[in-house]
């Protein structure tokens, strides 16, 4: 299983694929300083792959490298956040 991880700036989100197909993606809404992070979304048929936090580490990771804060709206980015400390110095 090969994944990759790409932010679609069209559609204004990251996207997580498996073997060059979508399987979910993280909704975002962006300003000069902040990345809300609204709606986090893994399909059905990839769920329990652990791709949801591949998904948001990868994103947070390329928040952090563009000198950003994160405003997590969405319930799964929260948490992730709760559960990584590491990613704590990013709240904005």
């Amino acid at each position: 299983m090969s994944t990759n991880i790409d932010f679609n700036a069209d559609q204004k989100r990251y996207e997580i694929t498996v073997d060059d197909t979508l399987a979910g993606f993280s909704e975002v809404q962006e300003t000069d300083e902040e990345v809300t992070f609204t709606h986090t979304v893994v399909f059905d048929q990839f769920e329990g792959k652990g791709l949801a936090g591949e998904l948001v580490t990868e994103a947070l990771d390329d928040v952090r490298v563009r000198g950003k804060k994160v405003v997590p709206r969405c319930a799964y980015v929260k948490r992730f956040i709760d559960k990584h400390p590491e990613y704590a110095n990013l709240l904005a």
